[in-house]
């Protein structure tokens, strides 16, 4: 999608996105545009489709989702960031709550950009987990929650289709390790606790692929 069809598809739809909340609607998707581009961009990409497996692709994600993160890197009256990041704390500063949410509106519009998985022996250990879970570990599948195309659930739970394996990886790894904790009543953290290292690179790379 290009930037002129992104704006005019943001202001039809700003009378009736529940995205933008309260008060975004005197910022507009023009000052989105302008920031994603400015601030996001050289990470992320303008549009939301990174090119840096480090970095995770945000077009097409759930606004709740990405304004959730968002406010999750900011220290809050006094208090630490729930999610440690000094590169996205300081991006967050100078964000005021209606720039996350005009940002997070804005990036949803944008059409996420397929990848591939590449290891098929990864893709069919992954798709089982994905798909089915593990039993012998109490693992729930992650289809439960994150849809069987990866799409998600809005408000809830993110969307993974076509997130790049290295992000998801290490999101996963540091969910185990505890240093990622702003999973609504431990849910990723217990799931992450239970898989080994070749279980969560096989989820990664199936997610991948997803579409």
């Amino acid at each position: 999608m290009n930037y002129c069809l992104a704006v005019a598809t943001i202001v039809g739809a700003l009378a009736s996105s529940p995205s933008y909340g309260q008060g975004v609607a005197g910022i507009g998707p023009a000052k989105a545009r302008q920031t994603a581009s400015n601030v996001c961009g050289a990470c992320h990409g303008s549009d939301g489709n990174s090119t840096q497996a480090v970095n995770p692709s945000l077009a097409g994600q759930h606004a709740d989702y990405t304004y959730k993160q968002l406010m999750n890197f900011k220290s809050q009256g006094g208090k630490p960031a729930e999610r440690s990041n000094p590169v996205m704390a300081g991006m967050v500063a100078g964000l005021t709550e209606e720039d996350m949410r005009s940002l997070a509106a804005y990036f949803e519009m944008q059409e996420p950009k397929p990848r591939s998985a590449r290891d098929p022996d990864l893709v069919r250990l992954g798709r089982a987990i994905y798909r089915g879970g593990i039993m012998s570990k109490r693992v729930a599948a992650c289809a439960g929650c994150h849809s069987p195309n990866g799409a998600g659930i809005p408000a809830q739970f993110p969307r993974l289709a076509s997130q790049h394996a290295g992000y998801v990886e290490s999101q996963l790894r540091a969910f185990r390790a505890g240093e990622r904790a702003n999973d609504p009543n431990k849910m990723m953290r217990t799931v992450a606790a239970k898989l080994d290292d070749r279980e969560i690179k096989a989820v990664a790379e199936y997610i991948a692929g997803l579409r």
